[in-house]
């Protein structure tokens, strides 16, 4: 099998040691990449810090063209790039290719941004004093940025942190997953089919255990973490005088209100809940429904999750796949018999076999079981009844997590009431806390983390404001 090539400053490189990357459907191996030495990783900040000036000063047609290059050739190699996906991830190839959909576009708004991206002026004489004087402000990149991504979107959230990046000129260094690897650096080739100069973009596939001396370099002043809160909070203790963004976890709450469409609620929470295996920050995971519905929505879940297609992730059919691996379920299978010891009842799945768990639905949960209250990320859901809007809200908020949240109802006023009260960064009324749309501003408050992406959002995160004033103007 042939050893896939890292990006070292725009260039394939190979350093002196290997790495494997397996399926965990089955333990077959998927494909084997080189590792980048310490040397050949300083030569990769190095070069980034060099070209930084350069970066920053490229005209806006050619970042544009470059990340619309980029979109255009992930389109053409959509399948290819899928497979490679659910070959790595594990995730049913129905998702493998909605992410890879979802690339397309990211970089596609990318570009459109990009283009978009100006300064502004503002007229400073509205005080005698300041007569003849007009402020020009512009966005200005920080400088290099540290670009660490998470195995669940291999692609996509790679396509997150390197193309606001490209957009406001600042070079990126992506440190991926360990155990998904190859589509950074599928992602890698395309970028080097560009005319983005030498030094603008590296991909160093390199054990977690190193990336604490990337972290700490100072020259490179921003680091982008998306992962588990403990990593990420520590990550940002050890560099408080750094620009970090932080996407961290969640225990996303779905809300299911007495005038909902109980059948369109369970079917959306049964999918959403297990869809890549619950390997999702947004995935549904607690689901509070007012009480006088809740039997009736009860019988309208559980078929709904029994009834997920289950199985091969390369299947057409298969909906719900394995974990990441067998390590990752046996965590999860551990979490629902800790919470079933303490008096949880499961009323579906709650079984492994290898690294799938069957899609799981625990009712009579503790409130302190890690199952309720930390990130289980796995297809897991709890349900939880609620006896009124009021106290439903509170139960969503009851939580060291605010990422996203979804409110099942047809009531504006509850819309509303939820946009008020709930403390997360997201509220999608009428569907799923899983929902993203990748323009749109994503991110979580208390220990969901700091920062938004969405591309415009990340390319303000990404920048700091300066201002020239103009002396002696007639206005």
């Amino acid at each position: 099998m042939d050893v896939r090539t890292f990006w070292l400053a725009g260039r394939p490189a190979i350093g002196d040691t290997e790495l494997t990357v397996t399926n965990s459907h089955d333990g077959r191996e998927i494909g084997r990449h080189s590792v980048p030495t310490d040397a050949q990783v300083e030569e990769a900040v190095a070069a980034a810090h060099a070209v930084a000036r350069q970066a920053a000063a490229l005209p806006v047609h050619v970042r544009a063209e470059a990340l619309a290059h980029i979109s255009r050739r992930i389109a053409e190699r959509a399948e290819e790039i899928a497979t490679l996906i659910t070959a790595e991830n594990g995730k049913p190839i129905l998702w493998a290719r909605g992410e890879t959909s979802r690339a397309v576009a990211t970089f596609r708004f990318a570009a459109e941004e990009a283009r978009r991206w100006s300064g502004g002026v503002q007229r400073l004489d509205t005080e005698p004093a300041a007569t003849g004087r007009l402020a020009y402000v512009s966005r200005v990149p920080y400088g290099p940025v540290l670009a660490i991504t998470p195995f669940n979107f291999p692609l996509n959230l790679v396509a997150h942190k390197v193309a606001p990046a490209i957009a406001v000129g600042a070079p990126v260094i992506v440190k991926p997953a360990p155990a998904t690897p190859l589509s950074a650096l599928l992602l890698g080739e395309i970028l080097a089919e560009t005319d983005l100069p030498l030094g603008m973009f590296s991909v160093l596939p390199i054990e977690n255990e190193r990336a604490s001396a990337l972290v700490q370099d100072p020259r490179l002043p921003v680091v982008s973490f998306t992962g588990s809160a403990p990593v990420g909070y520590a990550i940002a203790d050890q560099i408080p005088r750094k620009h970090v963004t932080l996407e961290l976890g969640g225990n996303a709450a779905a809300v299911v209100l007495a005038d909902a469409d109980l059948e369109w609620a369970a079917q959306r929470i049964a999918l959403y809940s297990n869809y890549q295996a619950g390997q999702s920050c947004i995935a549904v995971q607690r689901v509070i429904v007012e009480q006088p519905v809740y039997d009736a929505f009860v019988e309208r879940l559980i078929p709904a999750v029994t009834g997920l297609v289950t199985g091969d992730p390369a299947d057409e059919k298969t909906q719900v796949g394995p974990l990441v691996s067998e390590h990752a379920a046996e965590r999860v299978e551990q979490w629902v018999q800790e919470a079933v010891a303490a008096g949880a009842k499961v009323l579906a799945g709650g079984t492994r076999e290898g690294a799938a768990i069957a899609p799981t639905v625990l009712t009579d949960v503790p409130h302190d079981a890690k199952v309720a209250c930390e990130e289980v990320f796995g297809p897991v859901m709890i349900l939880q009844p609620a006896a009124s809007v009021d106290e439903a809200y509170a139960m969503v908020n009851d939580s060291k997590y605010g990422l996203q949240a979804g409110v099942f109802t047809r009531s504006l006023d509850a819309a509303f009431q939820a946009n008020r009260e709930l403390e997360v960064g997201g509220v999608i009324i009428g569907d799923v806390p899983s929902y993203r749309a990748d323009q749109m501003p994503y991110g979580g408050v208390k220990d969901s983390g700091i920062g938004r992406e969405g591309l415009h959002s990340a390319m303000e995160d990404l920048t700091y404001e300066k201002v020239m004033v103009l002396t002696g103007l007639t206005l």
